[in-house]
């Protein structure tokens, strides 16, 4: 193996950053009705109002990337592995865009409670766990084993629109 990465080192990622952005979502849903129900945003500081719909968009686009590399693990194709890396970038993407408010809100330094700093510490974590996952999805690739001893039937026609294949 190039790399030494194997469903085995990608499994554990998945697992992790599924946990992690449920929870984060669980959180920032939690604060955001908070903040419904009295009618006034006035959790936190400036920052918060921005920081929670980044955390609740950039959770479920989170949530749906393990998913698809849910199906990846299972398939481990290299045309899982496609949608499987889009869906993990976009995630990074937007968990990166998630902890640059949360940095900013650490950095503001008021009106924070306990939960609204579990969740910057999440967005932070998060941003790290998900480009480990992005990077074990991609050595996954170059190993030497790599895809051609996956388990399954070899279809050419895998993956391809319905005219092209007839």
């Amino acid at each position: 193996m190039a790399f030494g990465v194997s469903k085995g080192m990608v499994a554990p990622l998945l697992v992790i950053n599924f946990c992690l952005y449920f929870i984060s979502a669980d959180i920032a849903g939690s604060l955001l009705n908070k903040a419904f129900d009295r009618g006034s945003f006035v959790l936190g500081n400036t920052a918060t109002s921005i920081f929670l719909a980044f955390v609740l968009i950039a959770s479920m686009v989170g949530l749906a990337s393990t998913l698809a590399g849910a199906h990846h693990l299972s398939v481990w194709r290299t045309e899982s592995l496609a949608a499987a890396a889009a869906a993990a970038t976009i995630a990074w993407t937007l968990t990166l865009l998630a902890m640059g408010v949360a940095c900013k809100e650490i950095h503001i330094r008021y009106g924070r409670n306990k939960r609204l700093k579990t969740l910057e510490a999440f967005m932070i974590i998060l941003s790290l766990l998900e480009l480990l996952y992005l990077l074990a999805l991609y050595a996954g690739a170059v190993t030497r084993e790599g895809y051609n001893n996956a388990p399954g039937v070899k279809n050419p026609n895998y993956g391809t629109p319905a005219a092209a294949a007839v």
